[in-house]
């Protein structure tokens, strides 16, 4: 009951931090709330002392932001939040509405990640069944470009050609099912590689287990056997399940924008942008009390499918080492890129040329150029040097802050679902307000919250680690707490999370992109990748090779991380690449096997 209450003292005062810290952003940024209000109403009208002090007495900014807070925080206890700075409407009743349009795009668009996570893992689960899951595994080359598939992107993309070009589906607006499809693709496709991976990579441990083996000495059919396998994944899985809930949605922010969906995320966004602190303190709080709702169902679920093994700590350890990944790709995809970035760096990527604008690839330019006549191999070369050393660097600390709050899961709990339910855009908002813009402040903004799914997949695999077999009999030995960590906690743990933070690796390439792409990141005549999507992409159809060289360049980074990811082991390493499963019994000794403690 205590350790109840003080979780719940921690997420309440979390969240009171974080929404003072929004009621202090026009004063964190130094810049005058009226002016920036006033722009939002009427960009046209001059900012003249008379029209300013009108502003200021209509929303009582005289008395400082503190007396607005507790105004706001005393109408929020009645149900009131207010009312919007800018069109003067309640804001209740849209931001309800904004949450009802987010919440449907976060159905449909879970519906599509767990299609596109079935089918990664469809091989490893038929292959497990049948009791084939041995030697070298799949690559995982296609999950990870779906991985690393832009948002931003593919939705211009699926807009362009399957609602305009093609009139299959609508292309913008909100108007009923139909207008989710291809916002849901675009968000779900992502989604569901990189949870299909982490899927992927539990799988075999559970088909190893003992009670897999007597299963099938049994005779049961390889589809039970794959059902249950799956059930004994999932604990570890949904706590990264139910961030995704919500970063799909407040972090939508892309997707919203170009198919023009009124959701909670831009909604956010466009009141941090005009400074409108009743509407943007109330939809953070709603993402915040989102977060504390998909965390504590995740925690629900996980008590139902094992809460009794974890218990007693009964259960088998899942994380094993996995077999060797196949030693080729990781050097293709890398000498590749290597080739890529080589072959760019010696030419200009400032060097304009109006004359060749938009001009095919060619020998002259591989690549092509742009709508300035740049070419686009040097300047996705030289982008690369930007985008690739600040993602490793962010991927490295994010790894490391993870792992170590994840080993304190009762301080980092309230934490991770806090930080989870802010958008980048909005920390990058924050960032800036607080240390000014700069080319450090995407950097900032993407690893204030990149760390949080590390350090939740940490606490998931060491809450169940901690309950299983050979850790009980370890401790019964007289092992203490730093040899257990050391010895039997941290060589299981980390091996995949480490896994987990390659396979995010092109994720925190894109969060720079996503940025960039929404004007927070680099600025023109950089050449760094999300600027050039953005710049490009307003001639997807005329040029597309502009488009796709850099995101061919991510999806290649994805595959690299991929594949590079499953050389991470834990344990000694094997002279053959993997051992096969044992086979099947014959039927005279099924029942001595599956009787056998």
């Amino acid at each position: 009951m205590r350790q109840r209450t003080a979780t719940f003292l921690w997420r309440a005062g979390i969240a009171a931090a974080l929404v003072t810290a929004l009621g202090l952003l026009p004063w964190l940024s130094h810049t005058d709330p009226a002016v920036t209000v006033l722009k939002a109403r009427s960009a046209d009208r001059d900012p003249t002392p008379e029209v300013l002090a009108d502003i200021r007495h209509q929303l009582d900014l005289g008395h400082g932001p503190f007396h607005l807070l507790g105004d706001w925080l005393g109408g929020l206890w009645r149900g009131d939040a207010g009312r919007s700075w800018i069109s003067g409407s309640e804001v209740t009743p849209a931001l309800l509405q904004a949450l009802g349009v987010s919440l449907l795009l976060m159905a449909v668009v879970l519906a599509v990640a767990a299609v596109t996570a079935a089918l990664i893992c469809a091989r490893t689960l038929w292959l497990g069944a049948h009791r084939r899951l041995g030697g070298r595994r799949a690559c995982g080359s296609v999950s990870a470009a779906l991985a690393a598939l832009p948002e931003f992107l593919t939705a211009s993309v699926l807009a362009t050609v399957v609602g305009v070009q093609l009139g299959w589906l609508p292309a913008l607006g909100w108007f009923g099912p139909q207008w989710t499809i291809l916002p849901a693709l675009s968000l779900g496709l992502p989604a569901g590689a990189v949870l299909g991976r982490l899927l992927d990579d539990l799988l075999p441990g559970a088909f190893a287990e003992p009670w897999a083996l007597a299963a099938t000495a049994r005779g049961l059919p390889g589809r039970t056997v794959a059902r249950h396998a799956l059930r004994r994944c999932l604990p570890s899985l949904l706590p990264n399940t139910g961030l995704f809930v919500v970063g799909l949605t407040g972090g939508s922010v892309t997707v919203e924008q170009i198919f023009d969906i009124p959701g909670l995320g831009r909604t956010t966004l466009q009141a941090a942008l005009a400074q409108d602190l009743p509407v943007l303190q109330a939809g953070t709080l709603a993402l915040v009390l989102l977060a504390a709702t998909a965390a504590g169902v995740a925690h629900l679920l996980t008590r139902l499918l094992i809460g009794p093994a974890l218990r007693d700590g009964a259960l088998p350890s899942l994380h094993r080492p996995p077999p060797l990944a196949h030693r080729t790709l990781p050097l293709l995809y890398g000498a590749l890129l290597t080739a890529v970035i080589t072959l760019g760096l010696p030419r200009d990527p400032l060097a304009l040329d109006t004359t060749e604008r938009l001009v095919a690839p060619s020998l002259a330019h591989p690549f092509g150029t742009d709508a300035l006549g740049r070419d686009v191999l040097a300047r996705v070369a030289h982008g690369a040097l930007d985008t690739l050393l600040l993602a490793c660097a962010i991927t490295a600390v994010t790894l490391l802050t993870g792992v170590a709050l994840g080993l304190l899961p009762r301080l980092s709990g309230p934490l991770v679902d806090t930080v989870t339910a802010l958008p980048p855009v909005l920390v990058a908002l924050l960032v800036t307000a607080v240390v000014g813009s700069g080319s450090a402040t995407p950097a900032l903004a993407v690893a204030a919250v990149a760390w949080a799914p590390l350090a939740a997949h940490t606490s998931s695999l060491l809450r169940q680690e901690r309950a299983a077999l050979h850790l009980t009999a370890t401790r019964a030995l007289g092992a203490g707490p730093w040899h257990l960590l050391r010895h039997a906690l941290l060589p299981a743990v980390v091996p995949p999370v480490t896994r987990h933070a390659l396979l995010r690796l092109p994720g925190t390439a894109l969060a720079l992109a996503s940025l960039a792409f929404l004007g927070l990141g680099a600025q023109p005549p950089a050449p760094e990748w999300g600027l050039l999507l953005a710049e490009n992409q307003p001639y997807a159809e005329r040029a597309p090779w502009a488009v796709l060289a850099p995101a061919a360049v991510l999806a290649l980074l994805g595959a690299l991380a991929v594949t590079a990811a499953g050389g991470v082991r834990s344990g000694p390493r094997r002279r053959r690449s993997a051992e096969p499963l044992p086979p099947e019994p014959p039927p005279h000794t099924r029942e001595l096997v599956a009787t056998t403690p």
